[in-house]
């Protein structure tokens, strides 16, 4: 199972990149833990300045924007 958290305000963008990546991962029928971290100061503990970014198993794979399909899909595969 994959750890992923969604760094962001719960903004549009937000949301839909935590949306995406849920619905990639029942597509790809990968198991996923996913969670969503508003506050502040643990965004910014993992070093990303624009959100919405995301996290995997520990690593920031992403920041800023909102990620295409293909590119989850290379990250719940890897």
């Amino acid at each position: 199972m994959k750890n992923v958290k969604v760094l962001g305000s719960g903004c549009a963008n937000c949301q839909t990149t935590a949306r995406l990546i849920e619905e990639t991962a029942r597509e790809l029928g990968v198991e996923i833990e996913l969670e969503k971290v508003e506050e502040t100061a643990r965004i910014m503990s993992y070093g990303v300045m624009s959100t919405p970014g995301v996290v995997i198993d520990g690593t920031v794979v992403h920041a800023g924007g909102v990620p295409d399909r293909k590119t989850i899909e290379r990250w719940l595969r890897a």
